[in-house]
């Protein structure tokens, strides 16, 4: 699960919208009236859309054909309690008047669905076949650490779009998700317990040929291949000393990580040359490529005093250029390009009446 388990929590910790102002410009002849849901410097947008409304609703990627969106939801109105796949068409369809099209029907939790070349088969992680009700989320800690589960009956299915499961693609014991595919269309990155640790893995589109690309103790997950498919991009949680590897040790026997401190790394697609790419502090995660392969958009809470907003931030993969994206004060994350690079979908707290929904945003992307 690629961080869907924060938006809870900074759901309530965010702060309500500022009161609407006015941003009607005056011309020569007419009015033009900017976009109420961009904020002031956030010039990357040309335009921006609210495409859910209500509950918590993340983790959106894009169909080969840049038409659909695929993503995680939990929405009571939708009458579930626990995180389900959802798949839509962004550009023509209307959640607020019809729900999406639901792929996961055998229960369990889900999370981290992405699409097969051909568009018309994905793939997702489910605990369905360990338990077909939603596993326990873990209690609030007597030690204020805050983590995430790692639930062991996750395993990789692909299904077709009406939720028929097709193929059953992992199955060693222990926690496998967040799998996404390459642009090529010929391999799948995860993250697997299998070994161990969390560790990244790729294999073919059918589950064979695994292949282990990250070695270092410490949290690898939610890798994206770039454009061109030859490298991976991902981030992770390393242990700086003893203690630390000593803590994260324990917790992963708990069946649990802490995410509070995470940075951006790149590497070959085989997991030869990993370098880390950001060094900023905090939580730096949900990274995803730009179109040009030579920059990457992420989530980021490193200048928060007290652990968010977060915030969406460019960054060159060489660690250089760092540019703020989003100016929302609200939390701003998963950010994923269309295939063509003209849109960019992201989950934000803005423009929801300071409830604790978080909702997709489609916008028009101007560099």
């Amino acid at each position: 699960m690629r961080a869907l388990a924060l938006l809870p929590l900074l759901a309530v910790a965010c702060t309500t919208p500022p009161p609407p102002t006015d941003h009607t410009t005056p011309t020569a002849d007419t009015l033009v009236v900017k976009d109420t849901l961009i904020a002031e410097g956030e010039k990357h947008f040309k335009s921006l859309k609210k495409l859910t409304f209500g509950g918590d609703n993340a983790e959106a990627y894009w169909s080969f054909g840049g038409d659909k969106l695929i993503f995680q939801a939990t929405n009571p109105a939708w009458g579930e309690s626990c995180d389900q796949i959802y798949v839509f068409n962004p550009f023509t369809d209307d959640l607020k008047a019809n729900p999406p099209q639901k792929i996961s029907i055998h229960g369990g939790r889900t999370t981290c669905s992405y699409f097969l070349p051909g568009d018309s088969l994905v793939l997702f992680g489910s605990t369905h076949q360990g338990d077909a009700a939603c596993p326990a989320h873990p209690e609030r800690r007597s030690d204020g650490k805050y983590v995430w589960p790692i639930y062991p009956t996750f395993d990789i299915y692909v299904s077709d779009l009406k939720g028929n499961i097709r193929q059953q693609l992992t199955k060693a014991p222990g926690y496998d998700a967040e799998a996404t595919v390459s642009p090529k269309g010929d391999r799948i990155v995860f993250t697997s317990m299998r070994d161990g640790d969390l560790e990244l893995y790729t294999m073919k589109l059918d589950g064979s040929d695994v292949k282990r690309v990250t070695n270092t103790l410490g949290y690898d997950g939610g890798a994206f291949f770039s454009p061109d498919g030859t490298k991976l991009l991902w981030r992770a949680s390393r242990p700086k000393d003893d203690a630390e590897a000593a803590e994260y040790k324990k917790l992963l026997k708990e069946g649990l990580v802490m995410p509070t401190n995470m940075e951006l790394y790149v590497a070959n697609a085989d997991g030869t040359d990993a370098h880390k790419v950001s060094d900023l502090g905090q939580a730096n995660w949900a990274p995803f490529w730009h179109p040009s392969g030579q920059k990457i958009i992420f989530a980021s809470n490193h200048t928060a005093t007290r652990g968010f907003p977060f915030t969406l931030y460019l960054i060159n993969t060489d660690g250089t250029g760092l540019e703020q994206v989003s100016f929302s004060d609200q939390f701003d994350a998963f950010p994923v390009f269309s295939p063509d690079g003209k849109h960019l979908v992201f989950s934000s707290n803005r423009a929801n009446g300071g409830n604790r929904e978080t909702n997709l945003f489609l916008a028009e992307w101007q560099e």
